[in-house]
């Protein structure tokens, strides 16, 4: 499977969010069960959306500056900011239509 969303690192990320399409974050680690479920829904979102959307994962263990600034201590967290503002925050393995609606609404 081809890697869709695009790695977010704590010296990458300011220049991701302000991107001029709305941006979704989700900040994971690779010993965490749900973040492993959600993940793979998270890449087909980043291949579906590549034309109106940036979508990029941050592993909060190789990463900690981003994720202690917003307070992050539950994992999988997905943000969704929009012209470098966070305009929604989703904890938690979440399915796929619940992440695609908050991302249409920042669209």
């Amino acid at each position: 499977m081809a890697k869709n969303a695009i790695e977010v690192t704590d010296n990458n990320f300011q220049d991701i969010i302000n991107s001029d399409k709305p941006v979704l974050v989700d900040f994971w680690a690779e010993w965490c069960g749900p973040c492993k479920m959600i993940g793979p829904v998270v890449e087909e979102i980043a291949g579906e959306y590549s034309e109106k959307a940036v979508v990029g994962k941050m592993d909060v263990d190789a990463n900690s500056t981003i994720p202690a600034q917003f307070g992050i201590r539950s994992i999988p967290t997905l943000m969704i900011f929009k012209g470098g503002e966070l305009v929604d925050k989703i904890v938690g393995a979440v399915p796929k239509h619940v992440l695609v609606q908050k991302l249409d609404a920042a669209i």
